[in-house]
């Protein structure tokens, strides 16, 4: 067995082991999923056969929708091969199994997402900007002509015909809504001549703000969905001619839809389908029976994605706190998993730290997060708190190769799951709502207090850092409260109303259900703005930030830049002429790592 030192991941390895898988798919022609992997930053299409994974995208290609910003959906599985969306030029591809290159199905200035195939044709959300605005529709496309299935909304998500194509439904919504706030569920039907009758909301009109994701078709035709009507995304459907619950935990059967495509469960008829949910934020993957019984499967793991089912096999994009993404099958009898792709480590057992979930009393409510333990020695007692983007997303308690390379160097982490983050029921979620810069922010002061009051950290040696709204949540912390030593923002918002006028359609409403209007709310704003009380930040603090960003422009972080070092504190900046909003270059990632690694050492060498 290697020595213990040997195993201390650099920066480098620690960024290689990111590989990352999306999208799994199942059909006739066998397994396929989509893999990213660090080291040139592209999105490839796998398919297994023959017991081995074959890559299936050419050189010059990256499978990678940009629709919505945040793309998803980016290919499906069609008649005698694949469909996918080119990260370069955002058009739809069409590539057979026989080794021949992809062509291109669609042309000009749109943008393609959420993928899907029926009957000869290629459905999909389509983004145009008009130069007036962007507008979003539901379109078709069959042997080179385009049809216009439904637009007038201006979002739309998930579009999914019945086998038999009697029916077809789909997922809407309105500004200012967001897609884990207020959504609808529509479906239109057509008769034996094949004429379309009008559009009938199914769900999401009740008077009752509901969100509604991953809508399905049973074999029979009956509809199905995921709705947060009673508190928690859980499935409802179409049961003898109600729509109504189904039976299931009282738990989130899904994250918030920032991306189009997701699968976290597999309707199969009534009351009998495969889910995954959130217990205490860990994940469940079960096969709910017909006889109100459930079979779990792969407990050894801690997240499930892009869920698939065959006779025989389950399949998923699966994590576990040991282990990180991979392609798993389940044998359905004997429930023996097996890996297909991704999912090692160059990491013995005993060199990873374990994330232990933490429940704490803040302010109004209760927080959430995980903790890992330091590996390389008690005397220094340092922890860095990670906030995570979204802000209304979540982080999992799944081997992170990046959290590890922080345990490996004598720094505690706690990855929080503070207010407003999902997995944890609609109540939770909503609590962020015209609150962001406070509660997130006390959560994570409250959580070194926790941790030390335990006696697991030392509370002088706190850092604090984030990504886009948790860089946001960084510079409030810093800006506003006396815990930290130092901080570190990765494309974070220092400015909101900046944000709100330089943003994408998607997130254009965001910030009023996060702090309000910025005209009517203009003093909430100027109190919760981290640049304009950039005079109070006294701790250190060190930015990296993309150029190419769209979502936070890189004004923002010249500006509080330039602020800090004009008030004599202690601040660098790292700008990469090829990032946008997220880093995925290999070399970047290792970069950033390190350089805030050696940021906070220098920091604690001073104390």
């Amino acid at each position: 067995m290697s020595s213990p030192a040997a195993e201390i991941f650099t920066a480098a390895q620690a960024v290689a082991a990111g590989t990352d898988f999306a999208e799994l798919k199942i059909g006739d022609q066998g397994l396929f999923w989509n893999e990213f992997r660090p080291a040139d930053g592209a999105c490839r299409l796998w398919r297994w056969q023959d017991e081995q994974a074959h890559c299936l995208t050419p050189d010059g290609f990256s499978v990678r929708s940009r629709v919505y910003e945040y793309g998803g959906g980016s290919f499906c599985l069609g008649a005698d091969g694949v469909v996918f969306v080119n990260e370069a030029d955002q058009q739809i591809y069409t590539q057979a199994l026989d080794g021949s290159a992809p062509r291109s199905i669609t042309q000009g200035e749109r943008r393609y997402g959420d993928v899907r195939w029926h009957d000869g044709e290629v459905v999909a959300v389509e983004e145009t900007d008009t130069g007036r605005g962007v507008e979003h529709r539901l379109i078709a496309l069959r042997e080179g002509e385009r049809s216009v299935l439904v637009e007038g909304a201006d979002f739309y998500a998930s579009p999914i015909f019945s086998n038999d194509g009697r029916r077809f439904a789909w997922i809407e919504w309105q500004r200012p809504a967001q897609p884990w706030t207020s959504t609808q569920l529509w479906c239109r039907e057509r008769d034996q001549a094949g004429t379309w009758g009008p559009a009938v909301c199914v769900a999401g009109d009740s008077g009752v703000e509901e969100s509604l994701q991953q809508p399905q078709f049973d074999s029979d035709g009956r509809l199905y969905c995921l709705s947060d009507r009673n508190g928690y995304w859980q499935p409802w459907g179409e049961v003898e001619g109600q729509w109504q619950p189904l039976s299931a935990p009282a738990a989130d059967h899904a994250a918030a839809p920032w991306q189009l495509g997701a699968s976290t469960w597999v309707v199969l008829g009534p009351e009998h389908y495969l889910a995954s949910w959130f217990e205490e934020g860990f994940g469940v993957l079960a096969l709910r029976h017909e006889d109100d019984q459930q079979t779990r499967y792969a407990s050894a793991y801690s997240r499930f994605r892009s869920l698939a089912i065959t006779d025989d096999h389950l399949y998923a994009i699966a994590a576990s706190p040991v282990s990180p993404a991979a392609i798993i099958a389940i044998d359905r009898q004997r429930g023996e998993v097996r890996m297909l792709a991704g999912g090692s480590v160059a990491l013995s057992a005993e060199r990873i730290s374990r994330p232990q979930p933490i429940r704490y009393p803040s302010g109004d409510g209760i927080a959430h997060g995980f903790f890992y333990p330091a590996l390389s020695g008690p005397e220094s007692r340092a922890l860095v708190v990670f906030v995570h983007g979204g802000p209304t997303s979540g982080c999992y308690p799944v081997l992170d190769p990046r959290i590890q390379y922080w345990t490996q160097r004598g720094f505690a982490v706690a990855d929080l799951n503070y207010r407003g983050s999902t997995g944890y029921g609609r109540a939770y979620r909503q609590a962020l709502h015209l609150r962001w810069g406070e509660v997130d922010v006390e959560d994570a002061c409250t959580a070194v207090a926790y941790l030390g009051g335990l006696g697991l950290i030392d509370p002088d040696k706190a850092f604090i850092r984030g990504g886009s709204a948790g860089g946001y949540t960084t510079l409030c912390a810093l800006a506003f409260h006396d815990v930290f030593r130092a901080g570190a923002s990765l494309y974070g918002v220092s400015d909101p109303v900046a944000l709100a006028k330089a943003t994408h359609k998607f997130e254009g409403d965001y910030l009023d259900w996060l702090i309000g209007d910025p005209e009517c709310d203009a003093e909430r704003y100027r109190q919760r703005t981290p640049l304009l009380h950039a005079s109070r930040i006294k701790a250190p603090m060190i930015f990296f930030q993309g150029e190419l960003d769209a979502v936070v422009v890189p004004d923002q972080t010249r500006a509080m830049l330039a602020a800090l070092k004009a008030n004599g504190i202690e601040a660098e900046g790292h700008f990469y002429a090829d990032e946008r909003h997220g880093f995925r270059k290999a070399e970047n990632l290792a970069h950033a790592l390190e350089e805030e690694w050696k940021f906070y050492c220098r920091v604690l060498a001073r104390s």
